[in-house]
């Protein structure tokens, strides 16, 4: 699995490593009262188990959570962060202490079965429009996300084939229709907008009729979303824009509609609910414990 240049291993290593001290300190606080139930030189053996298949994903996070309990925990991982696996398989096992590895656990599970969620669901929406005749839409995340953890999701996001949209505020522009009203239309925001950002990923524009299409066309839009058009209306987009724009779609996405949204030309289909509505993926952790 390969990551764009936000996401470089040295990057999600330090991410994966913030996120799960911050995970733990919210969960631990001033001590694990439950854990002193347990022998301090106990070392044990425990198996991650998956109740579902799922894409697997979160592996940097759930392996920073148990280190920074116990640094020496041995582990290993039997599916590969972005694969596959099925019901009812090992896809991590774990030796250490084991009262370091009852106090993270929690935290380990909860990383990875959000991400595991998020990757899986992204994966079956590029399944979902991979053999579309005449398709080569991607599909694209938005700002959707839980707060604090949009870098994470949006890895998952990558890990599931799927394309990240911009990151934050700071680094994209995406004009909408409160924006075009504020600068004065569609020729003259996007004017200003290569003015003031020079420095933006990208600037993209947010319209709702053929006719914005057409103007923002003229004044040299490069990137083009097209909110909550029907299916005739993109395929119209697609013949106007002629290539000179990339085209997005946004609104009403789901499983039922992308293979036809796709199916029009459009080059990207961003999905909200890839972060914002998902089912977290079902693991557990079993204990078996020996001596020291």
């Amino acid at each position: 699995m390969t990551f764009n240049s936000d996401f470089p291993p040295d990057l999600v290593a330090e991410l994966a490593a913030a996120d799960a001290a911050r995970a733990l300190s919210e969960d631990v606080g001033s001590g694990d009262l439950t854990a002193g139930l347990v022998d301090p030189q106990l070392r044990a053996r425990a198996r991650v188990v998956a109740r579902e298949s799922a894409v697997i994903c979160g592996q940097p996070w759930a392996d920073a959570a148990l280190r920074q309990m116990d640094p020496e925990v041995e582990l290993i991982w039997h599916v590969p962060e972005g694969q596959r696996c099925h019901a009812d398989q090992v896809v991590l096992e774990i030796h250490g202490q084991a009262r370091a590895m009852l106090t993270a656990e929690r935290t380990a599970l909860n990383f990875l079965q959000l991400l595991s969620a998020v990757a899986t669901k992204t994966s079956d929406y590029v399944q979902a429009i991979c053999d579309v005749p005449g398709g080569h839409a991607r599909i694209v995340d938005t700002r959707k996300t839980i707060p604090g953890l949009r870098l994470a999701q949006k890895y998952a996001v990558l890990v599931g084939g799927g394309v990240n949209h911009r990151l934050g505020l700071s680094d994209a522009v995406l004009i909408k229709e409160n924006h075009i009203a504020a600068a004065g239309g569609v020729t003259a925001v996007l004017h200003k907008a290569a003015l003031v950002a020079p420095q933006a990923r990208f600037i993209e524009i947010e319209i709702e009729t053929l006719a914005q299409l057409s103007e923002a066309l003229d004044a040299g839009a490069g990137m083009v979303l097209l909110d909550n058009m029907g299916l005739s209306q993109l395929h119209e987009a697609v013949q106007l824009n002629a290539g000179r724009a990339i085209l997005e779609v946004s609104g009403g996405v789901n499983m039922s509609s992308v293979r036809a949204i796709a199916s029009t030309g459009v080059d990207r289909i961003s999905i909200g609910t890839l972060t914002k509505d998902i089912k977290a993926v079902d693991f557990s952790m079993r204990f078996a414990t020996e001596p020291l």
